[in-house]
């Protein structure tokens, strides 16, 4: 950090020696000059009180400490923790919970994958090559009973890859898909790069701009999976499918057998990825003991409140930011994933929670049936049959019926169609053709279909969502695709006249892009009033990336207000977030540390989960400085998230690799060194380090 001063201080503007000359010689400066003796009193008083002040400020800031941020806090002891062995499976909860457990085994959830059967697998293995430009691919059922996949390459010898997994049932009304899983040599379970849409039976793969039908236009490796490397279960060295297409998946690694170990229960949905490890109930369960102190061993979901119960869901239903791997249920889900934190970098929503790229449904989050109602996801949708109810929880005929939105809005029933302006039983006349349709979604591209229902549950407002880059409800193609977008609009408003006002912190989002201003664009963006916790990181996300830098010399205070206004938020992540940009423009400023460090002391027992929010936030600023050619304030913001974060190991990595990168090989050295302490499990680090090590010395000779 002392370094990082210094160079600030050699920065400053100095005038060039000629002009000093010139002022001194001026006429002016001669003629008001007094006389020679009393020049030289008065150069000598002014030069010994210079002296005395500058000794004084020397003094002061010789004795001036910096501020240090407080350490983290030392955990407490861990109590108890779930273990794959805590779990029974869902076929120990058939006994005791028959209608439950019946209701979940037809339900889509029951039915989400598994292993390879003629039940399961919907795609033709039936020995037809799908055909690449350079490759063929086989989809084929041995003698043997086994699912296989062969890939013949010119110059290559055919790879045979096994199916031992099913990924999903293509049970999604807007287009589903399956996909599937091979064990490797390596112990990991990784997803190979060919999907099947039964829809319109047609195999696929992910080329990273879209969903592409594989056919003799694609090479293989324009799949962005082939050869196969993403992998079931959470791990920090590479892009993996978290736990979520399976039940209870745990991923290990062992260094001294170089090898990794995947187990899980089910790759279905089972009763215990909601409920939690069960093991313990049931043999209570079976012992009489149900009515112990001990309690049931199992948490009573219905008992959860709003945010507690989507936090059930959000598990597989949602984008999460990755804090540390290993989460199973029973486990607090914060402690490993941060659902809003990670928004500073790529943001898959439009302003009003949206799908820009590609998501769940966490975007339900943006709903005003959310903010301003208690909604939840088990309101519209049974937990075990997966299908659809009103919140008295009285079964409806499906997905479409207005029983799901008239149990709250219930003066809609009466005469619908004085709201709906359609006749009865017409395409446009039921509450979700409007305020949840199905949209595609756009990372997905157009060429297989991959739609999902509209969560925010929005008005529709033809004109100002098609600004915005999302299809409007009435211009969907089984309503008014041939109509204009500026007549629907007109007739939208003759209908409803002024629609209602969106929330201020999304139409600042909406007018910030272009704003140059950073006070202005602050106020657009900075809302710590708006109690909208998602919408609000995304904001200020945006406002971080655009308007920040690290280390600023100079920034409003109104912004530094707005931001300190925003760090003692209830919300977690946006407290965490606006921290973090504190940390990033003033980190350095006195006034600035002693906040942070009162703020940090003031957390208790959200210490850790607070911490850890933030390293993500600056890895992920530090990562976008560093893509932009900025390296210098990518290793400083990297360093922001260490002193916050000492033993987070992916911030120590970041900045090794930075540091090698930049050839700084003796700091290169000391964070990988630092990163094998924190995790002494990275065969690949070790590599590195030797190779910096070497580098190092080849500069000392």
């Amino acid at each position: 950090m002392a370094r990082r001063r210094k160079a600030r201080r050699s920065h400053k503007t100095r005038k060039p020696r000629s002009q000093k000359r010139a002022e001194v010689s001026s006429p002016d400066a001669e003629k008001a000059a007094p006389s020679r003796p009393s020049a030289i009193k008065l150069a000598l008083t002014l030069t010994l009180v210079a002296a005395a002040v500058f000794a004084a400020w020397f003094l002061a800031k010789g004795h001036e400490e910096r501020i240090e941020l407080p350490p983290p806090r030392e955990a407490a002891a861990p109590a108890a923790t779930v273990s794959f062995t805590d779990f029974a499976g869902s076929e120990s909860c058939e006994e005791c919970h028959e209608q439950e457990f019946n209701a979940w085994r037809e339900s889509t959830h029951g039915n989400a994958g598994g292993l390879p059967s003629s039940d399961v697998i919907l795609a033709p293995f039936d020995g037809q090559p799908i055909w690449f430009s350079d490759a063929a691919v086989t989809p084929s059922l041995n003698a043997s009973g086994e699912y296989t996949f062969t890939v013949a390459q010119a110059g290559s010898e055919p790879a045979v890859f096994r199916v031992d997994g099913v990924i999903g049932g293509a049970h999604m009304f807007g287009g589903g898909t399956q996909g599937f899983v091979s064990d490797f040599d390596d112990g990991t379970v990784r997803f190979l790069p060919f999907d099947f849409q039964p829809y319109d039976s047609t195999w696929f793969c992910n080329t990273g701009d879209e969903f592409t039908p594989i056919s003799l236009d694609l090479r293989i490796g324009e799949c962005i999976d082939w050869p196969p490397f993403r992998i079931l279960g959470t791990d920090g060295g590479g892009e993996t499918c978290q736990e979520c297409h399976g039940s209870q998946i745990v991923l290990e690694h062992t260094p001294e057998a170089e090898r990794y170990e995947t187990k899980f229960m089910t790759l279905n949905i089972n009763c215990e990825s909601c409920h939690g490890p069960s093991k313990r109930h049931v043999e209570l369960a079976k012992d009489s003991l149900l009515e112990t102190p001990e309690g049931i061993a199992v948490e009573v979901l219905e008992t959860r409140d709003k945010d507690a119960s989507l936090a059930v869901c959000f598990r597989c239903h949602a984008l999460k930011g990755v804090l540390q791997p290993g989460y199973l249920p029973g486990r607090t889900l914060e402690q490993y994933y941060t659902l809003r934190a990670w928004l500073v970098g790529e943001n898959p929503y439009f302003p009003d929670g949206r799908m820009r790229t590609f998501g769940y449904q966490q975007n339900h989050v943006y709903s005003d049936c959310y903010l301003n109602g208690s909604m939840t996801c088990v309101d519209c949708h049974d937990p075990h049959s997966q299908k659809y109810r009103d919140i008295w929880r009285r079964p409806l005929e499906d997905r479409f019926s207005d029983g799901q939105c008239t149990d709250c809005h219930a003066s809609k029933a009466e005469h619908p169609e004085e709201h709906t302006f359609h006749e009865p039983g017409t395409e446009g006349s039921k509450c979700v053709d409007c305020h949840m349709p199905y949209l595609q979604q756009p990372k997905v591209g157009h060429r297989i279909r991959y739609a999902r229902s509209d969560h925010t549950i929005p008005i529709p407002r033809p004109g100002d969502d098609d600004r915005m880059g999302v299809v409007n409800a009435c211009s969907q193609a089984e309503c008014h695709a041939d109509s204009t977008v500026q007549a629907l609009a007109r007739i939208t408003e003759e209908w409803y006249g002024e629609l209602k006002p969106r929330k201020a912190v999304i139409e600042g989002f909406l007018d910030a892009p272009g704003v140059e201003d950073r006070l202005t664009a602050a106020r657009l963006l900075l809302h710590p009033e708006a109690r909208h916790p998602i919408a609000q990181v995304a904001a200020l996300g945006y406002f971080v990336r655009q308007h920040l830098q690290p280390d600023m010399p100079r920034i409003e205070p109104e912004v530094v207000t707005l931001l300190k206004r925003l760090a003692e938020d209830e919300d977690i992540d946006v407290r965490t977030v606006a921290l973090a940009a504190l940390h990033l423009v003033r980190g350095e400023q006195r006034d600035t540390r002693l906040y942070l460090a009162a703020q940090l002391r003031s957390l208790g027992d959200a210490d850790a989960l607070v911490r850890e929010r933030w390293a993500l936030v600056m890895q992920i600023l530090g990562g976008a400085y560093w893509d932009r050619g900025a390296s210098q304030a990518a290793i400083w913001t990297y360093q922001k998230g260490i002193e916050v974060a000492p033993r987070n190991a992916s911030l120590l990595l970041n900045l090794a690799w930075s540091y090698n990168a930049t050839q700084d090989f003796a700091h290169a050295v000391e964070y990988y060194e630092r990163a094998l302490e924190v995790n002494p499990d990275q065969p690949m680090v070790r590599l590195d380090l030797r190779i910096a090590r070497e580098n190092l010395e080849n500069l000392r000779e």
